[in-house]
């Protein structure tokens, strides 16, 4: 699965020529006069080393605005500021712990309505949208349990809500929601798009004019951005995004086949690309993960390296025990970012500890 040709094209310097990106280390900027600054007056609000990668960033996704900021929960929780009290989101049932937990912890506290839906079933979406639902929130490929909705079919039946959708696990060198009818894309920069596991970033992507110019206002008003510094980081990171989509969907594809075939294993589930797999353990989900020498246990994905997450007790722990077992999230659910090591190696660790 591809979507188009792939290309990251960053503004060229034409001053100094230079191929990397320069770190602009200022908070502030000088001013001609009162009002009237050069170009730029402070850092939260604006700064040239961001300028050039939100520039990038919207590109990538076929936007014509994109914002970053300081982590994607901070990109998420910017997006929901756009919610009026008394409005309605629908939120697929398979979705990433923290934006769960902030929409129950924080936003219903402002009288945001929420529902709850599978967002692989058409007919349930659209018999759930309201009149007064403003967005649709789901995830391309869906976390955990990695199901993948069809962002088409729900975009034809959206109606007059926003269609937002988290791209972090497929990343626009596989998809491109805004090409198939999304209004907003929200991404964990920290995740594929970095690459090695060394900044924490969000981004949000849209076309739209207005509500672009209410995106960056809020971006400015909460001044959740990144340092210019993890910027340059990112930049580094999506020269090679191509190269190591591949490589994680290669992998992932192998240890696919050998994890179907293991006695220990079931349910298992890949999307068929991206480096993420799932899978449940038929033995002590404790001494699985004691035994792991070379993949990593820890929160997050989308690094170089293989890391392994257990939802229950980690990025879903946050969700009352009865939520967690009712969308799927048990004791035994495995959730593995495959890296880019070499596929045996990471076979034979996997097999090691399973048996």
């Amino acid at each position: 699965m591809r979507d188009e040709t792939f290309y990251v094209i960053q503004k060229k310097d034409e001053i100094y020529g230079v191929v990397n990106i320069p770190i602009y280390l200022s908070s502030t900027f000088r001013q001609y006069e009162p009002s009237k600054p050069i170009k730029y007056e402070y850092a939260r609000t604006q700064n040239p080393t961001r300028e050039i990668m939100e520039e990038v960033i919207a590109k990538i996704e076929n936007g014509n605005y994109g914002f970053l900021f300081s982590s994607g929960m901070s990109a998420i929780d910017t997006l929901l500021s756009i919610l009026k009290p008394h409005e309605h989101i629908l939120v697929d049932i398979d979705i990433y712990g923290g934006t769960y937990r902030i929409i129950e912890k924080l936003y219903k506290k402002f009288n945001i309505q929420v529902d709850y839906v599978d967002f692989t079933n058409i007919e349930e979406v659209k018999k759930s949208i309201k009149e007064n639902t403003r967005m649709l929130i789901l995830e391309t490929i869906s976390n955990p349990l990695l199901r993948t909705p069809n962002i088409l079919e729900i975009s034809k039946i959206k109606k007059h809500t926003l269609l937002v959708v988290d791209n972090t696990f497929a990343t626009p060198y596989y998809f491109k929601p805004l090409n198939y009818g999304a209004d907003i894309v929200i991404h964990s920069i920290t995740k594929y798009l970095s690459g090695h596991s060394d900044i924490v970033m969000g981004a949000i992507i849209l076309n739209d004019k207005s509500l672009a110019e209410e995106i960056k206002f809020y971006q400015n008003s909460k001044g959740g951005v990144p340092s210019p510094f993890d910027l340059f980081l990112l930049s580094r990171g999506l020269k090679t995004l191509h190269i190591r989509m591949e490589k994680h969907t290669e992998n992932a594809k192998k240890i696919f086949e050998f994890l179907k075939k293991h006695e220990n294993v079931e349910d298992i589930r890949y999307p068929g690309y991206s480096g993420m797999i799932s899978f449940r353990v038929k033995k002590d989900i404790f001494e699985f993960t004691r035994k792991l020498k070379v993949i990593t246990l820890g929160e997050s994905l989308g690094g170089v390296e293989s890391l392994l997450n257990v939802p229950y007790y980690m990025t879903h722990a946050s969700m009352p025990e009865e939520e967690r077992i009712r969308r799927g999230i048990t004791k035994n659910l495995v959730r593995l970012s495959v890296g880019i090591e070499n596929v045996e190696d990471l076979i034979e660790d996997l097999n090691q500890a399973l048996s």
